[in-house]
C-alpha cells in the first residue's frame, strides 16, 4: 500500500516573495551555476512565469492518475512538479485540468512529459512548463508517491524547492538557502546594472570586464 503524503515544510512566504524578483537565470549564477532544470522544458507560451514551492509527484509514463490527486491536494501557490519519466509521447495535461488548476489557486505545472490543448492554455494563463507537446491521451492506473524527493530535468526536486520559470527555462533554489540567494541575486543584478552604465558611458566590453591581462595571458595579440 501506498500512502499519500500531504505534507511539505513550505518556504515563508517572503523567502518565495523575495525569490520571485529574480529570473531563472540570474538565480542560477547567483547560486554557483546550480539548479538550472534541463533546458528541454519549457513554457508553452513564452510570457508564462511561475515561482513557489515544488509540489511534487511521481506518475508512470503515459498515466496522469496521481498527477490529478496531486491537484486535488496541492494548496494556493504551490507549483506541482511531475516525475514521469521523460516519456515524450504523451499529452497527461491540458485544458480541463488547467482549469481545475486555476479553481484552486495552484501556482503552476512543471513536467517532465507532455501536454496537449495548449492554445486554451495560453489563453487561460496558466503557467505550463513541459518536456513535450503531444496529443495523445493518457490512462489513470498508476498509483505513485507525492512529496518525496523526485528528479525532474536532471535535478533533484524536494517538496518545498522553491521552483523559477520564464521563457529561458527554469531553476531550482533550495528552501534553506532562499534568503542568502535572493542577496546574492540582487549583487549580481546591481553589479550588471553598473556594468550597462558603464557601456552607455562609453567604455569598452574588454574594458569594463578587466579581460586586457587575461587575453594577454592567454596569448591573444590584437594586430592593427
Amino acid at each position: 500500500m501506498i500512502k499519500l503524503n500531504q505534507k511539505i515544510d513550505r518556504p515563508s512566504k517572503e523567502d518565495v516573495a523575495a525569490i520571485s524578483k529574480f529570473s531563472p537565470a540570474t538565480l542560477h549564477e547567483a547560486q554557483g551555476r546550480k539548479g538550472a532544470l534541463s533546458s528541454r522544458i519549457k513554457p508553452v507560451d513564452y510570457t508564462m512565469k511561475l515561482c513557489g514551492p515544488a509540489f511534487t509527484v511521481k506518475c508512470a509514463p503515459r498515466d496522469n492518475i496521481m498527477l490529478q490527486v496531486a491537484i486535488n491536494y496541492a494548496q494556493p501557490g504551490d507549483i506541482i512538479v511531475v516525475s514521469a519519466g521523460e516519456y515524450e509521447e504523451a499529452g497527461s495535461f491540458g485544458d480541463v485540468l488547467a482549469n481545475a488548476c486555476l479553481a484552486k489557486g495552484i501556482g503552476g505545472l512543471v513536467t517532465d512529459t507532455g501536454v496537449r490543448d495548449t492554445l486554451q492554455l495560453r489563453e487561460l494563463g496558466f503557467p505550463v512548463f513541459s518536456l513535450s507537446v503531444c496529443i495523445k491521451g493518457t490512462v489513470k492506473e498508476t498509483v505513485g508517491i507525492t512529496n518525496e524527493p523526485i528528479t525532474v530535468g536532471d535535478e533533484i526536486i524536494n517538496p518545498g524547492d522553491i521552483i523559477v520559470g520564464d521563457a529561458d527555462g527554469l531553476v531550482v533554489v533550495r528552501k534553506g538557502e532562499a534568503a542568502e540567494v535572493a542577496k546574492l541575486a540582487q549583487a549580481r543584478e546591481d553589479a550588471e546594472a553598473g556594468y550597462i552604465a558603464a557601456y552607455k558611458a562609453g567604455k569598452s566590453v574588454v574594458e569594463v570586464s578587466n579581460l586586457e591581462g587575461v587575453l594577454k595571458a592567454k596569448g591573444l595579440l590584437v594586430e592593427g
